[in-house]
Parts: structure tokens; sequence; C-alpha cells
């Protein structure tokens, strides 16, 4: 799921005000997205039904609103931005975007309750000091906007072998959301 234009800026503008190290390599722009259920790699004779059934997922679901609110960290590996404002619909979704990769036979992993997050920037190494970052962004609070879409995305990860190539992103399939 992407945020939207204004939602993008906003971060933008926070990330740049935030300090900068070398422990920390930050994702581009181009990749700030919510991952509501990662599948890993799906066979191309899996996708007609993946898309038949996140159509399904997205009619279910109703548009609501959401924010890019707070920071937060998996370890001391990834630095990310939380979410605020229709978190119980965002879990729903996760839960039926999981259950229509399950449904369509994509072996998905073990579950966990979804943490809303769009990673901004992932540590170099393991002893990397994330606290100047984390405390400059905890305070974060940007602009509500309305989730209307559910996405999938394709991640094209780097193949070159240059140092610091970051993952493109492809939306591969989008499906309005319309339940009530």
């Amino acid at each position: 799921m992407l945020p939207s234009t204004d939602a993008v800026a906003e971060l933008r503008e926070a990330v740049a005000a935030a300090p900068s190290g070398t422990d920390l390599r930050w994702t581009g722009e181009a990749g700030w997205h919510f991952t509501l259920a990662f599948m890993g790699e799906v066979d191309d004779d899996r996708l007609p039904e993946l898309h038949t059934r996140l159509a399904r997922a997205a009619a279910h679901s109703a548009p609501f609103p959401l924010r890019l609110h707070g920071a937060g960290h998996f370890g001391r590996r990834a630095l990310w931005i939380g979410a605020a404002g229709g978190l119980d619909a965002l879990r729903m979704l996760a839960e039926r975007a999981d259950a229509a990769a399950r449904r369509a036979g994509v072996p998905m992993e073990q579950h966990r309750r979804y943490t809303p997050h769009l990673t901004v920037a992932r540590a170099r190494h393991d002893d990397a000091d994330l606290r100047p970052c984390l405390d400059a962004l905890s305070g974060f609070e940007g602009t509500p906007w309305q989730v209307d879409v559910l996405s999938l995305v394709r991640s094209n990860l780097p193949v070159s072998g240059v140092p610091g190539e970051q993952p493109r992103y492809e939306v591969v399939g989008a499906w309005p959301l319309t339940g009530h």
C-alpha cells in the first residue's frame, strides 16, 4: 500500500532533517510502502487466482483514513515510520491480503501480528546506533490521507552488485477498496 504524494513529501522533509551518519543506509522514496502481506516468490501460474482473490479482498474493504505517525525499529537493523488512524481497517486489509494469497496457493511464512510500518533506513552493521534518528523521527505526525486502493507490488532486487543499489518496486495490480 502506497502513501499519498503529500505524505511522501512530509516524510521526505522529516528524513532530511534527521541526523545523518554512516551507520544507516536510507531507503529511497520509491520504496516507501506498507507491506500488508509478504508473499516472497509467486509463481506466474498463481497470479490470475491471486489477482482474483485480491480484487475480492478489496471489494470487501471500505476506504479508511491513515497518516504516518511516529517511528520505531526492528532490532538494531531497521528504522521505520509507523501509522495512525484507521489501524483496525489496515490490519483487516492485511489479514484479507494474507488470506487471499494463501487461498491462491501462495506459500506464506508463519503468520504474525501485523505491525504497520514503512521502512526508511537499514543499519549497515549490527551495532549501529539508531537512537539519534529514532529520537528525531519519533514525534513525526503526517497529514491524513484516504487509503482507497489495494496494490500488489513486485520487488525487483538488485542484481548489479553495486554497493548501495536499492530494490525497485513495481505495482503489478491495483484494486479499489469498495466495501462498506
